[in-house]
């Protein structure tokens, strides 16, 4: 039983490392591109099949964002980051379930150096990919904030002089943007590893029957875990674009 905390390398395009999470990640968005043109290749005014499921859930996920955001107009605009981030999320962490991935693989390397090599791995349980998604996550944030109530007055959350007071909320608020990015990346990536371990060890162990009641209690923390990371994403949003009174 091999686990690696980092996504191994499978092979390199021009001295770009192409890694295991990197390449599912690649498979990810070429099905949900490949999904989003199919279902928008033909729109008929009364939908049906694919088009009807799709626009169904949809709309579930778009008044689920008003709830927070409050009016259309706003949630017209934030809607396709947070359902991108959940759809993408929510699928990542899903296909890392599928058998085959993580446990298909070549055997590289000599003697004791003698290791695993998976062709894929869950893009969600690579940190870099955590981490791009709590940067991506926070700079969204921060351009709606300044969009909507202006540069100025969004600064001033975070650079005041008016009091001391108000100076060191502001180095508060800073640190909290900071803060942000570390606890939607590891909090994603911890769920997601660990969930990948369980599966390993619990595998190596009682093979077959007795993984698969793990495995169901994954396809639900995958689906909780974009779901967190999206409605924080849209809770911050909802505080930056409201100004301070």
């Amino acid at each position: 039983m091999e686990i690696s905390l980092a996504s191994e390398q499978i092979t390199h395009f021009f001295g770009f490392p192409i890694t295991n999470t990197l390449l599912l990640s690649w498979v990810v968005m070429g099905i949900l591109i490949t999904l989003g043109a199919v279902s928008t290749y033909r729109l008929n005014a009364v939908p049906r099949g694919l088009q009807n499921a799709l626009e169904a859930v949809i709309e579930k996920l778009f008044a689920l964002v008003k709830s927070v955001i409050g009016t259309d107009k706003d949630t017209e605009k934030v809607f396709p980051f947070i359902v991108t981030f959940f759809v993408f999320i929510l699928v990542s962490n899903w296909f890392g379930l599928i058998p085959g991935v993580g446990t298909i693989g070549v055997e590289h390397g000599q003697g004791d150096q003698r290791m695993f090599l998976p062709f894929l791995r869950a893009p969600t349980s690579d940190l870099n990919t955590t981490l791009a998604f709590a940067f991506i996550s926070v700079i969204i944030t921060n351009i709606f904030g300044i969009a909507t109530i202006g540069f100025t007055k969004y600064a001033g959350k975070f650079i005041s002089f008016k009091s001391p007071i108000a100076f060191f909320v502001g180095i508060l608020e800073s640190v909290a943007e900071i803060a942000k990015i570390l606890s939607f990346s590891f909090r994603l990536f911890g769920n997601v590893f660990a969930g990948e371990v369980l599966l390993v060890v619990i595998a190596s162990l009682i093979p077959y029957i007795a993984p698969i009641p793990f495995l169901g209690l994954e396809v639900f923390v995958g689906f909780i875990q974009a779901l967190v990371f999206s409605m924080l994403t849209l809770v911050f949003i909802k505080v930056a674009i409201t100004a301070a009174h």
